[in-house]
């Protein structure tokens, strides 16, 4: 509880209601009661619209600070909005497809949505605004690149924590995997990145975004054909694939020198 706000407290009553305030947590009630109070003293406002006030203002806060800690969960590495794309710039990309995708339905449907593109086009970025846009809509996020969920898993199954690590990347409504193909991945992070996609399959959304084609996914697992058909299978079976492409929004500028 505030010291000055226990300071302005003008007798015992007030005294106790901001220290009941305080202990249910109520803390926009407890700033602005007072303040308020004058205010519907003022415009002769009924009891009700006063309580109103006051609840829907601590609503408001809570609903904020759910907000913030849903987007620190996320662990974006940075907050990119739909509002910042540069739509001009890649050669080619289904405009109305993507701005589809921001209704968010596929989180309820629990369906996949994987972006491909060579690097510098944006693929980052549109999967961060939409777990971003799911934050402010009140879905869990988890953003992670797929050679951290490797690392992250085999240190986990050399020390016998593999199925508590594993529920980390299950628990989210929405996990976002970035730069799937960047680096190979060996059998045993085959395996690995097959148990989540196959667990998450029909249970919760998956965002990928990857520099490779479909057809040369067997590269990115140590060229596994089996294991890439089943887990294409599962992720593919309810999604939507969303391609971009062009040159390198990053080497923009030389090209335009």
């Amino acid at each position: 509880m505030k010291a000055d706000t226990l300071k302005r407290a003008a007798n015992p009553a007030t005294d106790a209601l901001a220290t009941q305030l305080a202990n249910l947590h109520l803390s926009s009630i407890l700033e602005h009661y007072e303040s308020l109070a004058s205010v519907a003293a003022e415009k002769q406002w009924p009891h009700v619209e006063y309580l109103a006030q006051l609840v829907e203002a601590e609503t408001h806060r809570r609903e904020e600070r759910s907000i913030a800690r849903r987007i620190s969960l996320a662990r974006f590495p940075v907050i990119k909005t739909l509002d910042q794309f540069q739509w001009n710039w890649p050669k080619k990309i289904n405009r109305l497809q993507v701005q589809n995708l921001f209704r968010l339905t596929f989180i309820e449907e629990k369906a996949n949505v994987i972006f491909l593109a060579n690097v510098g086009l944006g693929k980052s970025h549109l999967s961060i605004a939409l777990g971003h846009t799911a934050c402010l809509r009140g879905y869990t996020v988890l953003f992670t690149s797929a050679v951290d969920i490797i690392n992250t898993l085999s240190a986990a199954q050399v020390h016998g924590g593999l199925k508590h690590e594993l529920r980390k990347y299950l628990k989210p409504r929405v996990l976002i995997i970035d730069e799937l193909g960047y680096l190979p991945i060996d059998k045993q992070g085959a395996d690995l990145l097959f148990q989540i996609i196959s667990q998450r399959y029909e249970r919760g959304a998956t965002i990928i975004t990857s520099n490779r084609a479909y057809k040369r996914w067997p590269e990115i697992f140590n060229n596994d054909s089996t294991l890439t058909s089943a887990l294409l299978d599962r992720l593919l079976h309810h999604a939507e694939t969303v391609l971009i492409e062009g040159k390198s929004f990053r080497m923009k500028d030389q090209i335009e020198g």
